[in-house]
């Protein structure tokens, strides 16, 4: 029986896009919306007005790699090789594009944007960064003036880097001497690539505020992609919606570079509030989210399901899970519900790929009612970040699924539940963190990377994730309780919005402490009104209990407090463990 796919495999992002431009020449590689320009800015000439409608851009393979080529020599023009260059803007073509180029000349450096100036500036320090890529020209002194004298060496703004087609030249005003060249392929190409070299560096923003600048060379990245696509599969006839930030390996890899490889197309989510719209306007085949956000969708499909059936079926979409209460109604009508929910996706998706936070198997059995395929992985930035999913050949929705081929996985010093460290190893795995040869050291263990993770693995070698080692609450008499097992069951409640688990002090005995948002939404329709607070807490105090009484003594939940604001998240809508939320 057939296993996997047999697909090419790449050793860098230049010998990726070549093969790229080369199989898929005049196929589309980026669909893209042009906002209008201003229209107080452009009404009195007849000229600007056409120019006031949002027009769709398609960007071909052959484009990019005649874009790539350029941007490529004109830094190699600007003395930039083997420097290292930040990238800072929203999800983008250019960001794409400055990435790819950085990463091959000298180091890419991503950013999270939503960070302050001065917070990213920090950054930029530690990794001594040159040049900065940005979508916020505009803040060009506010980065003058939070970096010490003479270490930017040039800010360039995404608008200037004349990348849409247009063959504008690239002027990048005061921050730059450099005179615009056209590409020079040859001395791209010339450029080395060796498979143990940084070429990304990473600062991971991780739940506990603690970031670790993460070395990966192509080599790794590539290896990713090639263990992914031959157990997923993705074709040119793909097109992807891309929601999450760019700077994570998550979407970079998964939903940028992979897709890439393949041929498929890429657009980008115009804002959060408008993602039905861009849904609509983009039809997507696959996306690659978060869990928050598939059960944000998964909610709003039911809502809408509820109210469009008839009297006597809404009761059951109002009690059950989608996936059941689709089972309830007769065929006909659940076709009709499975064509209009698909049409509101876009009428072409196909397949969620889902990683950075747990998923319920309720959520995957739901949408296979719909008839579009969840996978749920497992990874870590520093492995590129891919390990672990569910794919074409295996799905287990209660697990994050088995190992991807070419990288081991193992279980380090189970204990009687055979939960211990996730170890793992393969080509993905980086390089080491950024100037840290300690932090290297205590990584590794006899050639194995230590994730830090916690898991057990089944009869099939899948793995089932049971938290982070750091997060573990041990009680007075030395029992584990893991705080992402009990934010899973709780979250599961209507009644809660979200919920954190930590370690609690109760009669100086050690015990497990539950920050929750109540979901008001939900609680008001159960009420007919919005719920005063004592209502909601005392909606909340029913759920725990509910699932306290399902858990053994010391696993119980003693302490509540009710949140009146959410949670602090990261990027990756991942709840912090750090800051404000532990107060």
């Amino acid at each position: 029986m057939k296993t996997q796919y047999k697909e090419p495999r790449f050793d860098n992002f230049r010998q990726l896009l070549r093969y790229a431009a080369r199989r898929y020449a005049r196929r589309p590689a980026f669909k893209l919306t042009v906002p209008p320009v201003n229209r107080a800015n452009v009404s009195k000439t007849a000229q600007a007005k056409a120019n006031t409608q949002s027009r769709q851009l398609t960007i071909s393979y052959r484009q990019l790699e005649t874009a790539y080529d350029r941007l490529c020599t004109f830094m190699l023009n600007a003395g930039l090789q083997g420097r290292r260059i930040a990238i800072s803007g929203r999800n983008s073509y250019e960001w794409t594009l400055a990435y790819l180029a950085a990463a091959t000349v000298g180091v890419a450096v991503p950013l999270d944007r939503d960070l302050a100036v001065a917070d990213q500036n920090d950054f930029l320090l530690a990794a001594d960064c040159s040049v900065l890529c940005t979508d916020r020209p505009q803040q060009a002194q506010e980065w003058s003036a939070a970096a010490p004298s003479g270490q930017l060496r040039l800010i360039v703004p995404f608008k200037e880097l004349g990348l849409l087609g247009q063959g504008r030249p690239y002027r990048i005003g005061p921050w730059c001497a450099s005179e615009p060249a056209p590409a020079d392929p040859v001395r791209v190409n010339a450029i080395p690539l060796p498979a143990d070299q940084l070429q990304v560096l990473i600062f991971t923003s991780g739940t506990t505020g603690h970031s670790k600048g993460v070395c990966l060379s192509q080599a790794n990245i590539c290896a990713d992609i090639h263990s992914t696509i031959s157990v997923v599969r993705v074709t040119p006839t793909d097109h992807t919606l891309s929601v999450l930030p760019l700077h994570h390996t998550y979407e970079c890899t998964l939903n940028c570079l992979l897709l890439l490889s393949r041929g498929a197309c890429i657009s980008y989510l115009s804002t959060l509030s408008r993602l039905s719209q861009d849904l609509q306007a983009t039809r997507p085949s696959l996306l690659v989210v978060v869990p928050e956000l598939l059960q944000f969708l998964s909610r709003r499909i039911q809502k809408t399901l509820q109210q469009s059936v008839p009297q006597r079926y809404r009761g059951s979409f109002a009690s059950l899970s989608l996936a059941e209460a689709l089972r309830r109604l007769p065929w006909p009508l659940r076709l009709i519900c499975r064509y209009k929910v698909r049409q509101a996706l876009g009428g072409r998706l196909r397949l969620f790929i889902v990683g950075a936070a747990k998923l319920e198997p309720a959520l995957v059995r739901d949408f296979l009612a719909l008839g579009i395929r969840t996978l749920q992985g497992y990874g870590l930035t520093e492995c590129a970040p891919l390990v672990a999913g569910n794919h074409d050949f295996y799905l287990n929705p209660a697990s994050t699924g088995v190992a991807i081929p070419g990288i081991e996985m193992k279980i380090d010093r189970p204990d009687s539940q055979g939960v211990g460290q996730i170890l793992t190893r393969g080509a993905n795995v980086m390089l080491g963190y950024f100037e840290d040869p300690d932090a290297t050291r205590a990584a590794f263990k006899d050639g194995w990377f230590c994730t830090g993770d916690l898991g057990r693995l089944g009869p099939d070698g899948e793995l089932y994730i049971t938290g982070r080692q750091k997060n573990v609450i041990v009680t007075d008499n030395g029992k584990n309780i893991y705080p992402e097992e009990l934010e899973t069951r709780l979250g599961q409640c209507p009644e809660i919005g979200e919920v954190l688990v930590l370690a609690g002090q109760q009669r100086s005995r050690v015990c497990v402490r539950a920050k929750i948002l109540p979901d008001l939404d939900w609680i008001k329709q159960q009420l007919g009104h919005l719920p005063t607070l004592e209502e909601a807490r005392e909606a909340v105090e029913r759920a725990v209990a509910a699932v306290n009484d399902r858990l053994p003594t010391y696993k119980r939940v003693q302490m509540i407090e009710i949140l009146t604001e959410a949670l602090q998240k990261t990027t990756t809508r991942k709840i912090r463990r750090c800051g404000d939320n532990l107060a």
